[in-house]
């Protein structure tokens, strides 16, 4: 049984199940939408509740990724590992591409549908850079739309090729 079949069968319903796996980090909306179709959703339907999935961490992340890493660095080897891979991956090589292009980087790499990209890192590398939320927001919200629509052409695609 998968998360998606769990959360449907202890009530959570369909829409909630699909919802609560778009915000999980790595699955994101790109996980959910096809999810949401397999559970029995409406293209259009898994695609707007994943969407929005997918943007409810992103403010949280934005503000408050920086004072988790710091109440977790120390604690223990593994999480002073974590936190290290967090910054890697927050400041890295596409961190700096982002920082050059601002609101264009940070779109085009929460848009485009391939692991290591998204909503969640999106927001880790805004926060890393010192975007302010008010900078940040914006392209991360029209990025996760762009890779909404993407991977709702993708699934409805297969499912036209399958049935």
């Amino acid at each position: 049984m998968n998360i998606a079949e769990y959360i449907t069968d202890i009530g959570g319903g369909r829409a909630i199940a699909t919802l609560l796996v778009s915000m999980l980090p790595v699955i994101e909306l790109r996980g959910a939408i096809p999810i949401g179709v397999g559970l029995g959703l409406p293209v259009w339907q898994a695609a707007l509740i994943s969407m929005a999935g997918n943007i409810l961490p992103v403010p949280f992340i934005i503000a408050f990724i920086r004072t988790v890493m710091d109440w977790l660095r120390g604690r223990s080897a593994r999480a002073e590992k974590f936190v290290a891979w967090l910054e890697a991956k927050g400041t890295g090589e596409k961190a700096e591409r982002v920082r050059q292009a601002q609101f264009w980087g940070l779109l085009a790499f929460v848009a485009v549908p391939l692991p290591g990209t998204g909503a969640w890192t999106g927001a880790l590398i805004a926060a890393l850079l010192n975007m302010r939320m008010k900078r940040a927001l914006p392209p991360i919200i029209a990025g996760v739309l762009v890779a909404g629509l993407l991977i709702s052409l993708a699934t409805a695609g297969v499912i036209k090729l399958l049935f």
